[in-house]
């Protein structure tokens, strides 16, 4: 589907949509997030008109943080089913961890969003409409932070975040914000003003509205100088990022939610806090200051790979870092807290009245239950018979601190704190967050641990039909 493009803005619009999609394959779907401002509204119509409304997806996050967002969500809506697009949003809860800005918090809580909704239709390209203002702004910003190469880099054309299902791809990063305005009003098209993008006390607001058009007078041709930073920035990051994953490979553990301390600091400084950024960005971290990298590679050094380091004082993003048994990771919580105790965050409580379903999906868990059959005798001790699970209802539940269980089939043997037993086996604190499986009152089930044999009764009917319960994590995706 084509249209006779008019205007010097027409044509570039749709030249730089018309590129994007040529490199996709001819049947593929196209996922545009879309948040009803006049950048993304120019993307969707501009995709429709390209690619046809068939091959369109239009995804909504409403982040709940203006007393307009329903009528946001209402306006989204309308502009995509006028285009014959299908339409979809997701509401989101935006954390105010400490350490951790609004904007920082609704932009991880806007694209995981997006990321699950991609994924649940099988969509494996994403569009974001951001375009040169925007790369130049976020260069600038990240010169006066102090930022480091990755940060320099600004936004990539196209790129696949590490487990997200959607390959990122931004059509318009070369055209100017004026540019799609002019394809805007010469389209007619109605979008939305977010009345917080004229707050200047917002970094980015002050930039746009103050300094940005000085420059235009002054330097009027920054903006391709800036794009020209962020190039030579990803190139020069590119390469620090291969010698990490070549570090990476002698460092990591656990799938890469921990590193080898010994490993860690056998590198120099320089080396370490390289791999320490990239690991923290393959966690999803937020990107820590130099000084806070620096100050926590002092403290591990200064602990050593032997040292608990029950004295390290490292907080970032609503995490705190740990060394335990000779891995450093981070966890939920803060470092002045005991680790693991009451530092998880809880989870809504998930109830289930079991009628012999085989699986139990928890998505806020990411993961699921699975209840196997196991015959009327089993020979796995850790098999529960089928009517204790049905004499209560099910509920799982986060820990708060403090719950103990039996592991032991001795009646008289006394019963321990999840704590622990955790640690007696080894078990890191980062896989500690796991859903505690109650019946009633009583806990019956812990991931990692078993079965609670003092919430199993003494006598069993011989033929009672018997069920493992097995706790299955997500791959991870985002």
């Amino acid at each position: 589907m084509t249209s006779t493009a008019e205007t010097p803005a027409d044509r570039l619009v749709l030249a730089a949509v018309g590129f994007s999609l040529s490199t996709l394959p001819a049947d593929a779907r196209i996922a545009i997030a879309f948040s009803g401002g006049v950048d993304s509204s120019v993307l969707l119509d501009a995709a429709v008109r390209v690619a046809g409304a068939s091959r369109c997806l239009a995804l909504h996050v409403h982040h709940g943080l203006s007393a307009h967002a329903d009528a946001w969500l209402a306006h989204c809506e309308a502009f995509a089913r006028e285009r014959g697009v299908e339409f979809a949003a997701e509401r989101v809860e935006v954390s105010r961890d400490a350490g951790v800005s609004v904007e920082a918090a609704a932009r991880d809580a806007r694209y995981r969003a997006l990321d699950g909704m991609c994924a649940s239709r099988g969509v494996a390209t994403l569009w974001l409409a951001q375009h040169a203002d925007d790369q130049a702004e976020t260069v600038l910003l990240q010169l006066l932070r102090g930022a480091g190469l990755a940060g320099l880099a600004a936004m990539a054309p196209e790129y696949l975040p590490a487990g997200a299902s959607a390959t990122r791809v931004r059509p318009l990063l070369h055209l100017l914000r004026a540019q799609l305005e002019q394809y805007a009003s010469e389209r007619a098209l109605h979008w939305i003003d977010d009345e917080s993008n004229a707050d200047t006390r917002y970094a980015r607001n002050a930039l746009r509205h103050e300094v940005t058009p000085a420059l235009t007078v002054h330097f009027p041709g920054f903006r391709d100088a800036l794009a020209r930073t962020a190039a030579h920035a990803a190139s020069a990051q590119r390469l620090l990022d291969a010698l990490a994953r070549i570090d990476m490979e002698e460092a990591s553990r656990d799938e890469g939610r921990a590193l080898s301390h010994d490993a860690l600091l056998a590198l120099d400084d320089d080396r370490a806090l390289n791999l320490m950024r990239y690991w923290m960005r393959t966690l999803g971290l937020v990107a820590a200051s130099s000084a806070r990298l620096g100050d926590a590679l002092r403290q591990l050094r200064e602990i050593g790979a032997a040292g608990e380091g029950h004295g390290l004082r490292i907080d970032h993003a609503g995490h705190a870092l740990r060394s335990y048994r000779g891995l450093v990771y981070w966890e939920t919580g803060d470092s002045s807290e005991p680790a693991d105790e009451t530092a998880l965050a809880a989870r809504a409580v998930s109830e289930l009245a079991w009628q012999r379903e085989s699986i139990w999906r928890l998505p806020q868990w990411r993961g699921t239950f699975i209840f196997a059959d196991a015959g009327v005798a089993p020979g796995d001790p850790d098999t529960i018979p089928a009517s204790v699970l049905q004499r209560a209802v099910l509920s799982a539940r986060s820990r708060s601190g403090g719950e103990r269980m039996r592991t032991s089939e001795a009646r008289n043997a006394p019963s321990r704190t999840l704590k622990n037993l955790f640690q007696e086996r080894g078990i890191p604190a980062w896989k500690r967050d796991v859903p505690l499986l109650y019946i009633g009152d009583d806990l019956l089930f812990v991931p990692l641990l078993g079965v609670n044999r003092a919430a199993l009764p003494e006598q069993v009917d011989e033929g009672d039909s018997h069920v493992k319960i097995i706790w299955r994590e997500d791959l991870l995706i985002a």
